[in-house]
């Protein structure tokens, strides 16, 4: 009889803790990814993920015209006006997620193959989303290197540059190289993120660098630009074999003090 009572305790504990979760999740909307099976559009239509570099930086997180297969869109209801941002977790992978003043979020995302998860948290982390989906892209090689870049201010570009063995360097003004490495995302308006990929990475030594390219300017509630202080905390993502049983992760944190400032992150070698 008395294995009885821890049962019943638990059944009305569950029972009175549900509604309570439930209702912290429908206050967070994630309009696209959704869960499920899906497929990436096909090349070429609208996956444009570089945007326009305008300071005082604009508080437009996505290029026009960008596939929703390639975007992190929702809102989070009943925000605190404090200007502080979410967070995004993608995948295992932290980062902010900049709000506007009406609780939206709209961030290009490059996913890889396989199994995906996007998690959306409020400014304060009592309100939260996850969702799960298989990606598939039409026979597209997975990568098998991938670097995130990630900050945290509004208004400000970080730039990701990465250098492969070969002597390649890829960065914006650079985005694809003959030995397949791309970045992928280049967004230029606060906190990321940037995103480069390899599908077939060559064996060697690999250099990671952050430059400070500019900003240091904050939206107020008007919509005005302020200048901020300048100083900025890069957040480096590299993964190898993401999606597999060898996957591996590591994330570096690097403070960027000056506009201007060209940081080695991280060296490394593959595999």
């Amino acid at each position: 009889m008395k294995l009885r009572y821890p049962q019943v305790f638990l059944f009305l504990c569950s029972f009175c803790v549900l509604p309570t979760v439930l209702a912290a999740e429908s206050a967070v909307k994630l309009d696209t990814p959704v869960g499920g099976w899906r497929t990436g559009a096909p090349e070429g239509e609208g996956e444009s993920f570089r945007q326009t570099v305008n300071y005082p930086a604009s508080s437009v997180n996505t290029p026009v015209g960008q596939a929703n297969t390639a975007r992190i869109t929702g809102q989070i209801k009943a925000t605190p006006k404090s200007g502080e941002p979410g967070r995004l977790i993608v995948n295992g992978v932290s980062m902010p997620l900049k709000i506007d003043a009406a609780g939206r979020f709209d961030r290009p995302f490059s996913f890889p193959n396989g199994s995906n998860s996007v998690e959306v948290r409020s400014p304060d982390g009592q309100q939260r989303h996850r969702t799960q989906f298989l990606n598939a892209s039409g026979g597209a090689t997975p990568a098998k290197l991938r670097v995130l870049l990630a900050w945290d201010s509004d208004g400000t570009d970080l730039d990701l540059h990465l250098i492969t063995p070969d002597g390649a360097h890829i960065w914006y003004g650079d985005r694809v190289v003959p030995n397949g490495a791309a970045l992928d995302v280049d967004v230029t308006t606060g906190y990321g993120p940037e995103i480069f990929a390899m599908p077939a990475p060559i064996k060697g030594q690999y250099l990671v660098y952050v430059n400070y390219f500019g900003g240091g300017y904050r939206s107020d509630e008007e919509g005005q630009e302020d200048a901020v202080q300048p100083l900025t905390t890069a957040q480096v993502t590299v993964i190898t074999e993401e999606g597999t049983p060898n996957e591996k992760m590591e994330t570096f944190l690097v403070p960027m003090r000056a506009v201007g400032e060209l940081t080695l992150v991280k060296g490394f070698s593959y595999p």
